[in-house]
């Protein structure tokens, strides 16, 4: 067979420090923007000539948390519940054969900045460190089909849980407000999207979970489908991402 070497073009910085926080689709928490930024050689203005132009791209990346010999032939897609069993190709599982994923996001802006080339963008599903293979222009007359039907995932998902915060959560929030000023409204996105495995969602005991955003542990409780969150506070083994 033949193969191919694929080198990144770029690294995506995001808010998300590990998988299980991440967003299942680029466009269902709106406070969790992101970054590009280039590598050499494409670190170069020249690459992004004229992507200004262009109000959303399409990027190719690469699966780096998932382990590159596992793939397989089926899964079970969370929007089924993770009880119905379909064909990996069906699916935008990240279990894929070659781990290659695609997001189309927003693009805000570009900034040349200390000799970097840096993408500015809105909502994405890409953990922290992702390496980027790709990058094309969205292209609205031929990318985008009103008229296209799903099997499954026709409309986006419903936000399962509501959310509160304790005194102490929001002190927390208070003291770093300055430098992440939308990170209630990131936290609160998330953990409504309820990213449990799919098994727990119906679960009605209190359970206690935590996620990472930015350079921050959260804390969170859940019963009877309603969160709070209980305490925020700074990991030191987390690079800060603003």
């Amino acid at each position: 067979m033949m193969t191919w070497h694929i080198d990144p073009i770029g690294i995506i910085h995001s808010p998300y420090s590990e998988k299980f926080a991440v967003p299942r689709q680029p466009n269902l928490v709106p406070a969790g923007h992101g970054e590009l930024h280039l590598l050499a050689p494409y670190n170069d203005p020249n690459s992004v000539k004229g992507l200004e132009q262009f109000s959303h791209l399409w990027l190719l990346f690469q699966f780096h948390h998932i382990d590159q010999n596992k793939w397989r032939l089926t899964v079970r897609p969370p929007r089924l519940g993770g009880n119905k069993t379909l064909g990996v190709f069906a699916t935008r599982s990240p279990f894929r054969p070659n781990h290659i994923g695609l997001s189309a996001v927003e693009l805000k802006d570009i900034v040349i900045k200390n000799k970097q080339v840096i993408l500015k963008l809105g909502s994405l599903d890409l953990v922290d460190g992702t390496p980027i293979i790709d990058i094309k222009p969205y292209l609205p007359y031929c990318d985008s089909y009103p008229d296209a039907t799903a099997g499954y995932a026709q409309t986006s998902p419903e936000k399962k849980l509501t959310v509160e915060f304790s005194s102490q959560a929001l002190e927390s929030i208070s003291l770093h407000q300055q430098s992440y000023p939308q990170l209630k409204e990131l936290i609160t996105q998330v953990i409504a999207q309820d990213p449990r495995p799919a098994y727990k969602h119906h679960n009605t005991e209190k359970q206690t979970y935590g996620i990472c955003l930015y350079n921050f542990n959260i804390q969170w409780q859940i019963a009877q489908q309603h969160v709070v969150v209980q305490d925020i506070c700074i990991n030191p083994d987390l690079k800060s991402v603003t």
